[in-house]
């Protein structure tokens, strides 16, 4: 296999040891159709020149890419999952295939970005299950991962979606059901229950060596010798990643489902989407998981939970680091989750910040706005992002009148054509389900490729039109 020159394989998830992972084998899969290739972030990562067999030979059939892993990792976690500990878990129907490099982002260098996959076959953390995807799921996945990105969320991506030919039996649908396997790029493998694991088993050697690599090699900061200060280092840096997590999808109108301390990353990075879904309205009680029965984890209580499973992490952290100079930082992140909310919210409305004082008026006036449920937040994002400010017809209450006084200089470049059109193009449950039905139903992947090019046409209008810092 030839690949580009700007491919550079960099498996450094080997310096951890056996102690991290087990190595497992792929399942074999009767057929191969892709479905969805992402060769937007495959040219970024040099693996933009793989033709359709090539494709099919490492992302279904997993052959190690060159100077890569030689066998796929199931790496191996604990975690909370609605607040019960479960010392049973791990990659349990996934592994860590590959590692690489992406382009270098100006003065910030390089990210290490692993290609992990979802539905692969079972691992020894399977328990029951049959390690696969159902072709659904990865649809869903892609779709999600792909409206996120759009939208400015720090999430992974779904690089390849492969149709593999096998009839599967769920409980939650009808069954049999068509399979997939999903391969997704993302920045770091590591999450919280990771290190939690590694506490559950009193091993801070281990804590330790795992701190340092995420330091190293997922937030390029060189460890020290010092084994506290490395954690409290750490445990900074999560704690800002996960409040800018937090406040994106509070911005985005987004409700993931399953925030389970295993379901966080390190890096802060939004992954593996299985119930979420997008909140029409700025609804706080709305829940995306039908097992979600409590709300634990609706759409106004996602800070808290990411809160929470922080707190967890720096439980962990306790077995290397002293717990007052932890429990300050935690006690600190609210106050970071407002400020990563206040930009969030900006940034969709495509302003510039100013200062704290204005910015955060703005942000309260949006808020009340959206909490006004006049219109639906995908509609009152277009109309106001978009340069209409219509505080005649479509918006003449006081929350959008307080809105539009609070905007009043604050420039928003409109020159994509995104914005001339009806109306903003959204990803809701009924739009989502009729894409499976033609899938389901015909065979038909029209409304599917259809709404991704849309999703990117959006994404292009709001990435471009944005007004900068004076």
């Amino acid at each position: 296999m030839t690949v580009a020159s700007s491919y550079r394989a960099d498996p450094r998830i080997l310096e951890l040891g056996a102690d991290f992972y087990d190595a497992v084998e792929p399942a074999t899969f009767p057929t191969a159709i892709p479905r969805f290739l992402n060769r937007r972030w495959a040219g970024r990562v040099g693996l933009g020149d793989l033709d359709g067999p090539q494709w099919e030979a490492h992302f279904c059939r997993f052959e190690p890419l060159p100077d890569n892993l030689q066998e796929p990792l199931a790496l191996r976690y604990h975690g909370h999952q609605f607040r019960v500990y479960n010392p049973d878990i791990g990659d349990g129907r996934g592994f860590l295939f590959a590692q690489l490099r992406d382009a270098p982002a100006s003065e910030r260098g390089s990210r290490l970005l692993d290609l992990g996959t979802k539905g692969s076959g079972t691992t020894p953390y399977s328990r029951t299950a049959d390690g696969r995807l159902t072709l659904k799921g990865g649809v869903r996945e892609v779709l999600a991962t792909e409206m996120l990105e759009a939208l400015g969320v720090n999430t992974s991506k779904s690089f390849a979606l492969f149709e593999t030919g096998e009839e599967l039996v769920r409980g939650d649908e009808p069954s049999p059901t068509r399979s997939s396997v999903l391969t997704r790029l993302g920045h770091g493998h590591i999450r919280i229950g990771s290190f939690q694991r590694f506490a559950f088993l009193g091993e801070a050697d281990n804590i330790d060596k795992l701190v340092r690599y995420c330091l190293a090699h997922l937030y390029g900061e060189p460890p020290s010798n010092d084994t506290a200060a490395n954690a409290l280092r750490l445990f900074d840096l999560v704690s800002t990643a996960t409040a800018g997590l937090a406040a994106s999808y509070m911005a985005a109108g987004f409700v993931h489902g399953v925030l389970n301390s295993d379901n966080v990353a390190i890096t802060g990075e939004s992954f593996d989407y299985g119930p979420w879904r997008f909140t029409p309205d700025w609804d706080p009680a709305f829940t995306a998981a039908y097992f979600d029965y409590n709300g634990l984890y609706a759409f106004g209580r996602q800070p808290e939970a990411v809160h929470w499973d922080l707190a967890q992490f720096a439980g962990s952290l306790t077995l290397v680091a002293e717990a007052p100079p932890l429990s300050e930082a935690l006690a600190a992140w609210g106050h970071r989750f407002e400020d990563a909310l206040v930009e969030g919210l900006l940034k969709r409305l495509g302003v510039a910040p100013r200062n704290a004082e204005d910015d955060r008026a703005l942000a309260a006036a949006l808020v009340r706005a959206l909490q006004s449920r006049e219109a639906q937040i995908d509609r009152i994002f277009f109309d106001w992002r978009g340069g209409r400010d219509p505080g005649e017809d479509r918006y003449p209450s006081e929350p959008f009148r307080a809105l539009a006084e609070a905007l009043r200089g604050r420039e928003r470049p409109v020159t994509h054509a995104y914005w001339s059109d009806d109306g903003p193009c959204s990803m809701h449950i009924e739009e989502v389900e009729a894409i499976w039905a033609a899938i389901a139903e015909r065979d038909d992947w029209g409304p599917f490729e259809a709404k991704i090019a849309s999703v990117r046409r959006m994404g292009e209008a709001m990435a471009g039109d944005t007004a900068s810092p004076a």
